[in-house]
């Protein structure tokens, strides 16, 4: 029996093909929110979504950098987790969009790409546009169908559309 490990919840299968098979028992959601594990923005994160009417019809993974994360080749296991959990998200809870939601003042941004791009503002916008479209690329590249949406937050919980 294979055990997935999926936003908490532990399933017992007898198998990935059984994922399809609960998947009629495990409802819809309306879209995959990939974000940052910031501490400094997780209330911020909640009331977002709940702005957006999406409260308790999204699932989330979290990942440091959030888009960066799913792609720097620095923790390749995290771009695993990210693609084996968009499956998931897909075959349980049939999702039509992915949401990717990074966030200005990044430390992971700093950590990976060595540089601080919060005193730049303009930089950084550039530098977070180019790991989010280059994930968005990926995305359709292997879901075509999936709509996907490129945000960024500041720390204020103010977020634009990349």
């Amino acid at each position: 029996m294979q055990t997935i490990v999926t936003s908490g919840v532990i399933l017992g299968l007898g198998g990935l093909s059984s994922v399809k098979a609960l998947s009629a028992a495990s409802g819809h959601a309306e879209a995959l929110l990939l974000t940052c594990m910031d501490y400094r923005l997780m209330e911020k994160i909640e009331h977002y979504m709940v702005r957006r009417g999406l409260r308790d019809k999204y699932d989330h993974i979290v990942l440091a950098g959030a888009s960066l994360g799913a792609i720097s080749d620095k923790y390749p296991d995290w771009n695993k987790t990210f693609w084996e959990e968009l499956e998931l998200s897909i075959n349980l809870h049939h999702i039509k969009k992915v949401m990717l939601l990074d966030h200005r003042d990044c430390g992971a941004y700093k950590e990976v790409l060595g540089e601080d791009f919060a005193k730049k503002p303009k930089a950084e916008r550039q530098i977070h546009a180019a790991q989010l479209n280059k994930l968005r690329e990926m995305i359709n590249e292997r879901y075509a169908k999936l709509e996907v949406e490129m945000l960024l937050m500041s720390l204020t919980g103010a977020v634009e559309k990349i």
